[in-house]
């Protein structure tokens, strides 16, 4: 099976537990006023890498992998445009005895019958979702990626039912993402869920800056700045201040 990759990170550090092998795939159906991979959001083009490629390179580091209780992690881009071969390769990665996590935005989740045929085939060999919610309000939603978010949160639902463990990740944009009553809101809908293990408050940078200008783009945020500590700090508690999993 062969995959359309963006580029890899062989030693990541921040894209779930321990030391991971991380695979950035080519596509994406949402367009983040705050992305900082620009580059990936094209549809089928990227480096043509076979999953045989991928385990043989991935392989080489399975002693730091595993000695840190790591794994392999795909991320994008959105890489659940692309089951399949997300299927063929967790396949592998379960013979190996490595850890698998997808990290998702779940932009492309759909009911049709083919997809959710294949996401169930490809959640059960999956130890570990790192579900994305940018934004709870739908409106908000639409004006900072493009699209509404009810296929999201369905997404999220969807994962809560197949008891597939997830981290909850939501990027903090002064401005945009961090209006109290949203982030409670957000809290209280994260709440509904019943397989979320750790939830993660990402300070907004402007890191990607430069593939937008590279791309012909205009950054739509330039003009915002990264939260501090105690804006962060605060949002953490508003999202978790009615978890059980936090008290």
């Amino acid at each position: 099976m062969i995959g359309n990759i963006h580029s890899i990170e062989t030693l990541g550090t921040v894209d779930g537990p321990g030391i991971r092998y991380v695979i950035f795939t080519q596509g994406c159906l949402l367009r983040c006023q705050f992305c900082h991979n620009a580059d990936t959001w094209e549809i089928g083009t990227g480096k043509k890498m076979s999953v045989s490629e991928i385990i043989t390179d991935l392989k080489s580091y399975l002693p730091f992998i595993q000695a840190s209780g790591g794994g392999i992690t795909v991320s994008g881009g959105e890489p659940l445009l692309q089951i399949p071969f997300l299927i063929d390769l967790f396949k592998e990665c379960r013979k190996l005895g490595v850890h698998t996590t997808i990290d998702s935005s779940g932009g492309c989740y759909s009911t049709n019958s083919l997809f959710q045929e294949q996401l169930v085939e490809l959640l059960n060999y999956t130890d570990l979702v790192l579900m994305d919610l940018k934004h709870i309000n739908r409106k908000k939603h639409i004006k900072l990626t493009g699209m509404p978010n009810d296929h999201i949160l369905e997404f999220a639902r969807h994962l809560s039912r197949s008891q597939t463990p997830v981290w909850v990740r939501h990027v903090l944009v002064p401005g945009v993402t961090d209006d109290i009553t949203d982030l409670k809101s957000l809290g209280e809908f994260v709440g509904t869920l019943n397989n979320v293990s750790k939830l993660e408050v990402l300070p907004y940078h402007k890191l990607g800056v430069y593939k937008w200008e590279a791309l012909g783009l205009e950054y739509p945020l330039k003009d915002v700045e990264p939260p501090n500590d105690q804006e962060v700090e605060l949002a953490f508690n508003l999202l978790t201040a009615n978890l059980t999993l936090f008290q």
